[in-house]
């Protein structure tokens, strides 16, 4: 991808808020998203830089946009540490992506070392959903709760777990991966199911067998993001897209109860696109959980929305840059 006359394509947009003394650098690279936050210690956003992220532009293409941001953001300001969410699998201790499952140009790629060489401070790549998990556990619905499980529904499903205000692991390469555990012998995933894609898809082959639905007239001639319109049919009472809802909120409902029975977090956090469909997810999560779990456990732990929206993987993104990336407390 090239810029013209140095400038930032017309889908870049900065966003100014206020301005404070110590600052953090927020990363947020994703499938479609790429997201740039000048913040505080506490979380706090102070700027945003957002552009559109193309696959066709691969991983060298969001790195030239990247390095544009941070030259621009070092002209101005100085930066104590970088906090990275990726969309993908990273290797945590070792700052390197190990691939996108979306882009290519990222595989076994030193995302760390890449960003240390532009702007001289420390770095800390994370997992996008371990980042979100932090924001949301510290600042966002888990806030004042320990332990906080935070899974996300997007392009596809990811999960993090914060005890004590920090990310866990596990032993290397464990992460929260709720994504793929199996929902039955024969191989179904949580992603194959709950992710939006699957949601679309399932959407798509539903309304051809119902073409009356009223979901199937907002979705006709549609060929993917048909689940944008779930929410206002299921509002408007159609009984297909009541269904889907239904279906899609019981196999992650089903997913967590092995998160309660492995972990026993506080609070279960749902945050990324699906999300949006709001309350009547959440509810059919939280109605649907009880079930799966043995009563010696009960009550079940809460089933909360993400607080922080577009800003859950910014702002842990901040607190993981403040924090030292969880290996020392340099939040002050």
């Amino acid at each position: 991808m090239v810029f013209i006359g140095g400038q930032f394509p017309e889908t870049m947009q900065r966003e100014t808020v206020f301005m404070t003394m110590k600052h953090y650098l927020a990363v947020e690279i994703g499938g479609t998203k790429l997201q740039v936050a000048l913040g505080d210690g506490a979380g706090l956003i102070e700027e945003r830089w957002r552009a559109e992220v193309r696959p066709e532009w691969g991983g060298e293409g969001i790195r030239e946009q990247l390095a544009k941001i941070i030259e621009e953001v070092l002209v101005s300001r100085e930066i104590n540490a970088v906090g990275v969410g990726f969309g993908g699998p990273v290797d945590w201790g070792a700052g390197t992506i190990c691939c996108s499952h979306q882009i290519r140009g990222w595989s076994e790629f030193p995302l760390a070392d890449w960003i240390r060489e532009r702007t001289g401070v420390r770095v800390f790549v994370e997992n996008d959903a371990n980042v979100a998990a932090l924001g949301e556990a510290l600042n966002g619905a888990g806030k004042g709760m320990d332990p906080v499980f935070y899974t996300t529904l997007g392009s596809g499903v990811g999960g993090g777990l914060v005890v004590r205000g920090r990310i866990y692991h596990g032993a290397r390469p464990g992460e929260s991966e709720i994504g793929h555990l199996r929902l039955d012998r024969a191989g179904a995933i949580v992603e194959s199911r709950c992710s939006g894609w699957a949601v679309d898809a399932r959407i798509r082959d539903e309304i051809r067998r119902n073409p009356t639905s009223l979901l199937s007239e907002m979705c006709r001639g549609m060929e993917r993001g048909e689940a944008r319109h779930l929410g206002l049919a299921v509002e408007a009472g159609d009984q297909l897209a009541c269904s889907i809802l239904k279906d899609t909120a019981e196999d992650l409902a089903f997913a967590l109860s092995h998160v309660i029975h492995l972990m026993h977090p506080s609070v279960l956090v749902v945050g990324g696109g699906l999300s949006l469909l709001g309350e009547p997810l959440r509810d059919k999560i939280a109605r649907a959980l009880p079930c799966y779990v043995m009563e010696a456990m009960h009550p079940v732990p809460e089933v909360r929305l993400a607080a922080l929206g577009e800003d859950s993987v910014p702002v842990g993104a901040l607190l993981l840059a403040a924090s030292g990336g969880g290996r020392d407390l340099d939040a002050s």
